[in-house]
């Protein structure tokens, strides 16, 4: 089973000539198929976490590993390539292209990483698309769509490339309560489903409460709920 290493992260950021350490020391460990909640209040480090595992952001201190390859032990250039690969992720907001219908969303996908397997991408869509029931929205550009539905494409733009950790920014926190209840049960059921590992920062306690395993991200620390 294939697992995402989070190995003592640290990271600090300076304003005003103060430097403020968000994440300390803090470590983690993410195999497929698993669903991890990572909760705590506005501006405690959640997002840098994800963005940091998903090589998005650099740490200040330790490593990223997966399995025994440390993500961040050559160069951001290497990770870049790898992350491509590894990881997909979803926002709070969906950031659809707008002039892009939702079936071209998730197709330039494939079009980044230069893979022009046009009929097998095609269907690795269509198959996403039918599992979270958005089939018929294929067609439609973003402002034909509800809240919740681009949300839908966004998570499917996030896992259609077959990737084996998803990396979730408050994915339901601009949806309401029956919208986010969906996308809750839509999210785990992806992750048992297509065996990915599944990291989600979240407000939403019920949410959290539906997942494997809960981390609070507390004065920079990390503890299990």
């Amino acid at each position: 089973m294939n697992r995402l290493i989070a190995s003592n992260i640290c990271k600090s950021f300076s304003s005003g000539g103060h430097t403020s350490e968000v994440l300390s020391e803090i470590s983690m460990t993410i195999s497929e198929g698993q669903t991890i909640g990572v909760i705590g209040s506005s501006g405690s480090g959640k997002t840098t976490l994800l963005q940091i595992l998903a090589g998005l952001e650099h740490p200040d201190a330790g490593n990223i590993f997966y399995n025994d390859v440390d993500l961040l032990s050559n160069n951001a250039k290497n990770f870049s390539l790898m992350r491509n690969k590894l990881f997909g992720y979803a926002y709070q907001f969906h950031y659809l292209l707008d002039d892009l219908t939702a079936f071209e969303n998730c197709s330039l996908v494939f079009k980044i990483a230069k893979n022009n397997k046009i009929e097998e991408n095609s269907k690795k869509i269509f198959q996403i698309f039918d599992e979270l029931g958005i089939i018929e929205l294929q067609n439609k550009y973003p402002y034909m769509l509800s809240g919740g539905e681009r949300q839908r494409v966004a998570i499917a733009r996030a896992v259609v490339h077959e990737p084996n950790f998803v990396l979730m920014d408050e994915p339901t926190g601009n949806l309401d309560q029956d919208n986010a209840e969906v996308i809750q049960d839509l999210t785990i059921k992806l992750a048992k489903d297509h065996n990915l590992g599944i990291v989600i920062a979240t407000h939403d306690l019920n949410y959290a409460g539906k997942l494997d395993a809960v981390f609070r991200i507390e004065n920079g620390d990390l503890k299990s709920v």
